[in-house]
């Protein structure tokens, strides 16, 4: 794994976890796949290892994780899913070249073509994302409560009620303002 760059955010959703490749939103933006060589780390962390990436391959993949966020949030919320989003979605999916393995453990794991491409591993990302928007697993498309934040998550949780992407970083970081805000108007009583 590189060094010098911001950890990985990841969670067990390959398609969200991959929207979190940019968090921060709207706040301080912090891309943490700025260099090619960044997605070969991201994917083969993710189990999608591919043999190298190029400029052009990480264009790609950042199209796909902007258009998966896109289509994400508008499901969330019950909007309509953004047509331009929606064909890129497809169009990475249909390009990629995988196949579903059982391991002996009763998961799946995706084994990419004999000659790993990003392109492979983008159509992965992009049947899980499908999979979510299209509503064929079990949870809910959710947004982290968080302001600067706001990403699309999953929620498995049984309630469905899970408010952030992250609990250890947006829900600390919300949890720790609401205490301070109380901290000082105490002090100021």
């Amino acid at each position: 794994m590189r060094t010098g760059f911001p950890d990985f955010r990841l969670g067990s959703v390959l398609a969200t976890s991959f929207t979190g490749t940019l968090s921060e939103r709207y706040g301080n933006a912090v891309e943490r796949i700025p260099t090619p060589h960044r997605l070969v780390d991201w994917l083969a962390v993710n189990g999608l290892a591919v043999d190298s990436c190029t400029t052009a391959q990480l264009e790609l993949a950042r199209e796909l994780r902007e258009s998966i966020h896109a289509a994400a949030t508008a499901a969330a919320i019950q909007d309509t899913l953004p047509a331009s989003a929606v064909r890129v979605i497809n169009d990475r999916s249909a390009q990629g070249r995988a196949a579903a393995i059982l391991t002996p453990e009763g998961k799946r794991r995706w084994q990419l073509s004999s000659a790993s491409r990003v392109e492979d591993a983008l159509g992965v990302i992009a049947a899980d994302a499908i999979s979510i928007i299209a509503g064929e697993r079990d949870g809910k498309l959710a947004l982290c409560a968080s302001p600067s934040c706001q990403a699309a998550f999953f929620d498995t949780s049984q309630s469905r009620t899970r408010k952030w992407c992250d609990m250890n970083t947006c829900g600390n970081r919300q949890k720790k303002a609401r205490f301070n805000a109380n901290q000082r108007r105490r002090s100021a009583e």
